[in-house]
């Protein structure tokens, strides 16, 4: 993890979740209240909680993380992502559109928008 290149494609793969994530959170609270500002306040409040508690995480395990722990916790990050695709996000768009007009198409959009970028990932690193 000492090479830069890494680092930058992995600090812009973050910022591009980040746009999705930072929707998630400030919809549903403009759409609740009708407050852009509220809305767009805890978005910003949301998307600062990561760095913060990366660098909190990162003081406290850095002597201890190997990259065995490493891979434990990724298999783990991603069995979690998974699980919650599986049981939640698809049957819930499911259920919001019952005649299936976007989400199968939108899901078989993401995984080509993820092939792409694990492609794209191999050939700059």
């Amino acid at each position: 993890m000492a090479d830069p290149k890494v680092g930058a494609i992995l600090a812009i793969a973050i910022i591009i979740h980040n746009i999705p994530e930072g929707m998630c959170v400030s919809l549903p609270i403009y759409f609740a209240t009708g407050d852009k500002f509220k809305a767009f306040l805890w978005g910003c409040v949301s998307g600062l909680s990561e760095p913060i508690a990366a660098l909190l995480g990162y003081a406290i395990l850095a002597a201890v993380v190997t990259q065995n722990v490493y891979g434990v916790l990724f298999g783990w990050t991603s069995g979690m992502m998974v699980i919650i695709s599986v049981k939640e996000l698809i049957p819930t768009a499911h259920r919001y559109d019952p005649k299936d007009a976007i989400s199968t198409n939108a899901m078989i959009m993401g995984m080509i928008i993820i092939a792409l970028s694990l492609v794209l990932f191999q050939v700059t690193v």
